[in-house]
């Protein structure tokens, strides 16, 4: 099975707010295993518009600390599956967790 999963990043680690990172993180994964990685500069921070960049970029899961309902409905409308509470952990590290099962996804960190 392949999958595209993105980590909003900020200082080298996850982003707790995900529309005010840095730049995404994005693996490529194919059969349990990250095959490549880049990092993406996302457009402008405005509602609704990076649900459906990532989706665009082929991203079917994004892993976030915090994130709004209406983030999560449309990141869902955009085929992208939100894994919310994720720790503030280098990317790649965050990838390596979610295929191994390990990932510890808690409390959204967003409180709108």
């Amino acid at each position: 099975m392949e999958q595209r999963i993105a980590v909003p990043v900020v200082n080298g680690v996850l982003s707790a707010h995900f529309g005010h990172c840095e730049f995404f993180f994005i693996a490529d994964v194919v059969d349990g295993e990250v095959k490549q990685t880049k990092e993406v500069v996302p457009p402008p921070h405005e509602p609704g518009i990076i649900p459906r960049w990532l989706s665009d970029e082929g991203v079917n899961v994004v892993l976030v600390g915090g994130i709004g309902q209406k983030a999560v409905d449309l990141f869902k409308q955009f085929g992208v599956q939100p894994v919310i509470g994720v720790p503030a952990k280098k990317p790649l590290e965050l990838v390596d967790d979610f295929l191994a099962d390990k990932l510890i996804a808690g409390v959204n960190q967003c409180s709108h």
